[in-house]
């Protein structure tokens, strides 16, 4: 993401607004979360872009909070017709820290990974649904409109469970098909959304 700085000379050189360059990054669509069992961010629907008009879209989902304790967020890819099945393989690890200080851990998570699979991916860890809890991250989603490469994703969250940890979670993979990818969806692996907001942006060429 590019960052566009101006100074005193520069702001008075400006005749009109739309003068002024924009930064790298746009805002396509905002879902909000409101006891929904799925986010639905659909290429050609609600004003909703995820062709080849960025070659990198931008997830940001801001303070999920999950009706059910212990839960994941979870990701699917729909690579044409009407399911979210796109074929996956990808990692995932995590860090975590008791919030007393009694333990911390980074570890690969074995049970969270994918292998040529249509399931959806966990993109947290154990949530839990505490009042003041939440999971907030990012996910980058390489050029899914291609039809000839495989299409990569990169996630990054952070969630307060149930026990008083922070974890955070780093997933990377690939959905393993050469059609293009035209919607992702997020879920939890149990019960609802009750409230949070996912952000869609798109990343233009630097």
């Amino acid at each position: 993401m590019s960052l566009v700085k101006y100074n005193n000379n520069s702001i008075s050189a400006v005749t009109s607004a739309a003068s002024m360059p924009s930064g790298a990054m746009t805002l396509i669509k905002t879902l909000t979360a409101s006891s929904s069992g799925t986010l639905s961010f659909v290429n050609g629907s609600s004003d909703v872009v995820l062709d080849s008009t960025y070659p990198i879209y931008k997830f940001e989902f801001i303070n999920i909070h999950p009706a059910t304790d212990d839960t994941n967020l979870q990701v699917g890819f729909r690579d044409g017709g009407t399911n979210y099945d796109a074929t996956k393989t990808t990692t995932f690890f995590r860090a975590y820290h008791e919030e007393n200080g009694s333990a911390a851990s980074l570890a690969y998570n074995a049970s969270l990974d994918l292998a040529q699979s249509t399931a959806f991916q966990p993109i947290s860890f154990e949530s839990g649904n505490d009042a003041d809890l939440g999971i907030s991250g990012t996910l980058e989603l390489f050029n899914p409109s291609s039809t000839t490469f495989v299409k990569h994703f990169l996630v990054k969250s952070n969630i307060c469970t149930a026990s008083s940890q922070t974890v955070n979670s780093f997933i990377a993979g690939y959905c393993n098909t050469t059609t293009a990818i035209d919607a992702v969806q997020f879920k939890m692996s149990s019960g609802n959304m009750d409230s949070g907001k996912i952000k869609l942006y798109g990343i233009k060429d630097s």
